[in-house]
């Protein structure tokens, strides 16, 4: 089977992106200082070539008014105006970078905005350049990342379809997706006007990425995986070939992927598309290319004299070779690789952990496993990672916990689209929303920065990629706990416990991953219309168990104290004869029902309210009424007491003085 490589027509480097970076380092060559507005193009290879020779980023508005003896370079992606403005108050020296397609696109934004048009802008809206559009508008712009986006946003906002509306988008937009908002947005909006804002080289890019990936059986995009346009390449090269990766340099190529995919390959030839983002300079696309090229002769023609003769005179990027330290500083190990080449390991290479220095990682003499980063021939030296090596044994681990379905832990770094990323071992293992919480509603940012038992339920090895669940973990250790529970508890067993819910029929209690239920009759001695009147979701209270039922895994719960119980008081403290002040609480036709103490009621017949007939307890006491009444009943079993108002007209009648 033979292989073939063909890189598309339209490849790599825009004419903006292009005009940005001359811009740059023609400043250089003048010997002058160089700060950019954000990073001058979305490409890590390009970006850190330009921090080695003294180029600085600044973002916020903070740092460019800080600024005194640099030269300000715009990226191509544009800026705010905002920045613009200080940029030019402050009399800060700048040089325009951004893309003539990029201005041109403001420029119609704050015209149209201006002339009382609303702006659309159909592009990503965290991306600087539609950041940077959007700032130009007098009003605030209407940003919509897709079709869906923009018909969510016809639904409920467009109410006037004769209002003025100006549609523009990202240059770098999908052309596909332009076309679907554009015919969407011509129903809606018959009057709107509608600016295709897309730069030609995008296009271009697109339309050959598209006719390369029909014919190939795997695609290369190679570019930033921040980059807007390298993304959007790679989304439409997916949906037209049957394989496709994206890549950001030679080093993240998987030959193992690659390997398997020409092994199944039944056909007498594999085509290999490449194409590439605009942010993509060309020495990296020739980079991809012949490592790919060497591979496949390698492949297709192998001799092990001649690979092992060559292993002692070549050394490339993406190899795992093996090195020996021959000096450590504060920034950076030197290692010995067997050729003719000086390696380089920078600390940001060799761990992740940003407290550690060099010397606490190596030392002179160790021997270490490491992958090129980049071969620069010309001056010998070659640039290694030792983090790399670290993450593919780190993956071993990750495979091997999958097999025998064993329990990792790891620290959450970060939130992401559906779920979180937990590093373990130098890799990031992503685990589904799903996955990560027991509850829907429990926020994911809680988990950032703790560490969490986890398990491995996915491996892609080919990509290197891992899905986990902390769920599972969690879930068992919850039967687990369950189960323990339920073999020692017992009837008026007291916990401590987290109010988790509340009903109108009590409060739901969290033992420690068991719920046991507070009916609201057991919540307190005084009559409560509703839990929330004694406890709050998030109170840590102390219950007993009043009930079990094993079987069907139910408990309730007690949480009204022997000791408060109201009768118990009443009983020490009061006695029949005894006078007491009442209020009224309740009226009936038969009487009124008085507090005594807080808990405890007592009984006023109709009988006993007066020292005459009375027919209608109202006409004689109202509810919030205090009254001086005597006991004259007291059933401590059945919780009930009576209490005569008349009793007391009577004795004072008996007492007072006879006129003669």
């Amino acid at each position: 089977m033979r292989t073939e490589i063909i890189v598309a027509e339209h490849a790599g480097f825009c004419f903006g992106v292009d005009r940005a970076l001359k811009i740059v380092y023609n400043i250089l060559s003048n010997g002058k200082k160089v700060v950019t507005c954000g990073e001058i193009i979305h490409n890590k290879d390009v970006v850190r070539d330009l921090e080695k020779k003294g180029v600085r980023i600044a973002e916020t508005e903070e740092e460019l008014s800080k600024l005194t003896d640099e030269v300000v370079v715009i990226r191509s992606h544009g800026i705010t105006k905002e920045k613009l403005k200080l940029l030019e108050d402050n009399k800060i020296e700048y040089h325009d970078g951004t893309c003539p397609f990029v201005r041109r696109i403001q420029k119609i934004a704050e015209e149209k905005s201006e002339a009382g048009y609303d702006v659309i802008i159909l592009g990503d809206k965290s991306h600087p350049e539609v950041v940077g559009i959007a700032s130009f508008c007098q009003n605030k712009a209407i940003i919509c990342c897709d079709d869906i986006e923009l018909a969510d946003f016809f639904k409920k906002n467009l109410k006037n379809p004769k209002k003025k509306v100006a549609i523009v988008a990202q240059t770098t937009y999908n052309i596909n997706m332009w076309d679907n908002c554009v015919r969407m947005a011509a129903e809606a909006l018959p009057n709107a006007e509608i600016i295709n804002t897309i730069c030609n080289a995008t296009s271009d890019r697109q339309r050959s990425a598209v006719q390369l990936a029909e014919t190939a059986d795997l695609m290369v995009v190679i570019g930033g995986k921040h980059s807007s346009n390298t993304v959007k390449l790679a989304e439409i090269c997916s949906r037209h070939c049957k394989e496709c990766i994206h890549v950001e340099n030679a080093s993240e190529l998987d030959f193992q992927y690659i390997d398997k995919l020409l092994k199944n390959n039944t056909g007498e030839k594999f085509i290999i598309g490449v194409t590439a983002g605009a942010s993509a300079p060309v020495h990296i696309i020739k980079e991809v290319t012949n490592q790919m090229s060497e591979k496949m002769i390698m492949e297709e023609d192998f001799n092990f004299e001649e690979a092992l003769d060559a292993s002692f005179k070549k050394i490339y990027t993406g190899q795992r070779v093996k090195g020996y330290i021959t000096a450590v500083n504060d920034a950076e190990a030197i290692v010995d690789v067997g050729t003719k080449h000086t390696g380089y390991v920078s600390l940001d290479e060799l761990t992740n952990d940003p407290a550690l220095k060099p010397a606490d990682v190596v030392k002179p003499g160790d021997e270490v496993e490491l992958i090129v980063i980049k071969v620069n021939d010309a001056e010998g030296i070659v640039t290694l990672s030792k983090k790399k090596v670290d993450a593919l044994l780190g993956f071993d681990k990750i495979v091997k916990a999958k097999e025998e379905d064993a329990i990792l832990e790891g620290t959450v770094t970060g939130v992401v689209k559906g779920g979180v990323i937990v590093l373990y071992e130098g890799i990031r293992v992503f685990i589904p929303a799903s996955q990560a919480t027991a509850r829907r509603d429990d926020k994911l940012e809680e988990l950032v920065k703790t560490t969490v038992k986890f398990k491995i339920i996915e491996v892609n090895e080919q990509r290197g990629k891992a899905v986990g669940s902390i769920k599972i973990v969690r879930n068992a250790e919850k039967d687990a706990a369950k189960a323990k529970f339920w073999e020692s508890v017992n009837v008026n067993d007291v916990f401590k416990g987290e109010v988790k819910s509340l009903t109108t029929y009590g409060a739901f209690v969290d033992l420690g991953g068991i719920d046991g239920m507070v009916h609201i009759s057991e919540l307190s001695w005084n009559r409560i219309k509703h839990p929330s009147e004694v406890v709050n979701v998030g109170d840590v209270i102390e219950v007993y168990v009043k009930e079990l039922d094993k079987e069907a895994n139910r408990i309730s719960l007690g949480y009204k104290k022997t000791e408060d119980n109201p009768w118990v008081k009443f009983a020490n403290e009061y006695k029949v004869d005894d006078v007491v002040k009442a209020k009224v609480v309740s009226i009936t036709p038969f009487g009124a029902f008085a507090q005594i103490i807080p808990g405890i009621d007592g009984l006023i017949h109709i009988s006993q309210i007066a020292d005459k007939r009375v027919t209608n307890v109202k006409d004689v006491l109202a509810i919030g009424d205090e009254v001086d009444a005597k006991i004259t009943e007291i059933d401590i079993d059945k919780k009930r007491i009576s209490i005569s108002m008349r009793a007391l007209l009577e004795t004072a009648a008996e007492e007072a003085p006879v006129e003669e």
